[in-house]
């Protein structure tokens, strides 16, 4: 019996030694300054880990939306414009934009988005919880939603399009991971593609501009619609395709490279 008792006891002060220890690490993280958790944050991924933070407190939350981290898009929210970071449209916070920089676009209704043009290493982030939630919607008047001139990334993101395509990657790595890329039925489907890349191995950049390889990597999107899910005019292939079924999407996995 006496030698069950101790067992017990050393449980419990293992249990509350753990306990205190966890509290005196998140105690000692708090006593940092707003710069220096900022600083933290930047470098965890937008999400969902920056996103998560946000939920602990409201210290947290003010500083992982803050503008130093990323942009935001809140077209629904109009008494938030007046805050510092956060805009209207895609094609404004894209324009206030530095390379680098992430953009968080809310969920929620359409997001218009019409032949804009990305010349600086962004990531474009929808803010639901499913890539459903947050939807850009292209015209039958423009040519693309997007048109990508740069290394950039897109994730939890519906670009839909009715005539013509969704994305158009002229240079740099593009990066689609948990998307949906639509274009509407119509007649015309024959002209509509969601992905489009014109990039060329004999495109000439200045000798002071450094540039990532070009080329597209898709992970996890559904792709629905058009003639093709990829049409290349340049020196880009399709390879490495990986395609899983689900009851009512398909999930597209592949990369476009030089050969």
């Amino acid at each position: 019996m006496e030698v069950e008792e101790e067992k017990i006891k050393q449980t419990k002060w293992k249990r509350r030694s753990s306990s205190s220890s966890s509290k005196s690490s998140s105690c000692l993280i708090n006593n940092l300054d707003d710069g220096c958790l900022m600083h933290i944050f930047s470098f965890l991924p937008p999400i969902p880990d920056r996103y998560n933070t946000a939920l602990v407190c409201h210290r947290w939350l003010f500083l992982a939306c803050h503008p130093r981290l990323w942009l935001r898009v809140e077209r629904s929210v109009k008494d938030r414009l007046e805050e510092p970071g956060v805009f209207p449209d895609i094609e404004t916070a894209v324009a206030a934009a530095r390379p680098g920089d992430t953009i968080l676009i809310a969920a929620g209704g359409r997001h218009l988005a019409s032949n804009i043009q990305i010349k600086k290493r962004l990531c474009l982030i929808g803010g639901g919880e499913l890539p459903d939630e947050t939807t850009l919607f292209c015209s039958r008047a423009s040519d693309s939603a997007l048109e990508l001139l740069s290394t950039c990334k897109l994730a939890n993101l519906t670009v839909k399009a009715e005539l013509g395509c969704c994305l158009l990657h002229r240079n740099g790595r593009l990066t689609i991971e948990g998307c949906v890329l639509q274009c509407e039925s119509n007649p015309l489907d024959h002209l509509s593609c969601p992905i489009v890349s014109t990039a060329s191995s004999q495109t000439v950049f200045p000798s002071s501009v450094k540039c990532s390889k070009d080329g597209v990597s898709v992970f996890r999107t559904r792709i629905e619609g058009g003639a093709k899910a990829v049409l290349t005019s340049g020196d880009l292939t399709l390879q490495r395709v990986r395609v899983i079924y689900a009851r009512t999407s398909i999930f597209f996995w592949f990369d476009v490279e030089h050969q």
